[in-house]
């Protein structure tokens, strides 16, 4: 089985005015540190850009590279959002990484607020996901939607609209899908040839529902805590990694638990949950290869 750290479990995002900012040196070392020989990117900037510089980084501490999230506007016709991924699957194919992971960006910053879209503007954002897919593919990347809270694909009606009217494969996220309204485990027993990518987050039940009732922000709550290390929440982890090996699933699991800091730790920081995440993500690999 195939897993991998995320530089969001250590509060690095790309949403301006998140929190404090780790370096790429620290987050690196600490991937290295706890056992993962793999990475998704993090966010533009947080990386270098340049191919060569970016392979060189990661080799320097032993990762390789799994894809990018990159979020971008789908819905707006007067945006071509190919222009967005260009750079980011240029890195990808240098990098020999397998993983164009898009959100449907609502063009404003941050996750707390989102838009209606009407019919003609799903059929853009629909049209636009097949055609990245399809540029992505060109160059040997897989893109996938990732259902993102505060985007314009987050609930369960929404998931399903793009399973109906796009061929585009899913990143899989438990988090952001339980939060939005969706059973993580059930989508992947529902369409398990349609999920092609895995986030791996576990959350606080209690606050996602705040959230989806409207008495806390996303990024409150993600400040607050709604992400816990793997098996302290209220997702079933083990029964989707089982649910979905069990349906021939061999992509990645990424492991991510979305931080905020407020500063530079005092202690050990992030590196804790993690290495907290990563025991218990072996274990379960242990029982379901059993």
């Amino acid at each position: 089985m195939k897993f991998a750290g995320a530089p969001i479990s250590w509060g690095v995002c790309e949403v301006p005015g998140w929190g404090h900012q780790l370096t790429p040196e620290r987050v690196l070392a600490e991937m290295r540190e706890v056992g993962l020989s793999a990475t998704e990117t993090g966010p533009q900037g947080f990386l270098p850009s340049q191919p060569e510089e970016l392979t060189t980084l990661l080799g320097s501490y032993g990762l390789s590279c799994v894809g990018s999230f990159v979020p971008v506007v789908l819905h707006d016709t007067a945006h071509d959002p190919a222009t967005d991924i260009a750079g980011p699957l240029e890195s990808l194919v240098a990098s020999a990484a397998d993983v164009l992971v898009l959100a449907a960006a609502t063009g404003s910053d941050g996750y707390d607020s989102r838009p209606t879209l009407d019919d003609a503007q799903w059929s853009t954002l629909l049209g636009n996901l097949d055609r990245l897919a399809e540029a992505a593919a060109d160059r040997g990347i897989l893109a996938v939607l990732h259902p993102h809270v505060g985007t314009m694909v987050e609930n369960r009606a929404e998931v399903q609209r793009v399973l109906d009217g796009s061929a585009i494969q899913l990143c899989l996220d438990t988090g952001h899908l339980l939060i939005g309204g969706t059973d993580p485990v059930q989508l992947a027993r529902d369409v398990p040839g349609r999920i092609a990518h895995a986030h791996l987050k576990d959350v606080d039940a209690a606050m996602a529902a705040r959230v989806q009732a409207g008495e806390l922000t996303y990024t409150d709550a993600v400040r607050d805590g709604i992400y816990t290390p793997l098996g302290r929440g209220d997702v079933d982890i083990a029964g989707l990694v089982t649910a979905l090996r069990a349906n021939g699933y061999d992509g990645w699991f990424v492991m991510e638990q979305d931080t905020i800091l407020a500063g530079e730790p005092a202690g050990e920081g992030p590196i804790g949950d993690v290495r907290a995440s990563v025991a218990y993500l072996q274990d379960v690999c242990r029982a379901v290869e059993v």
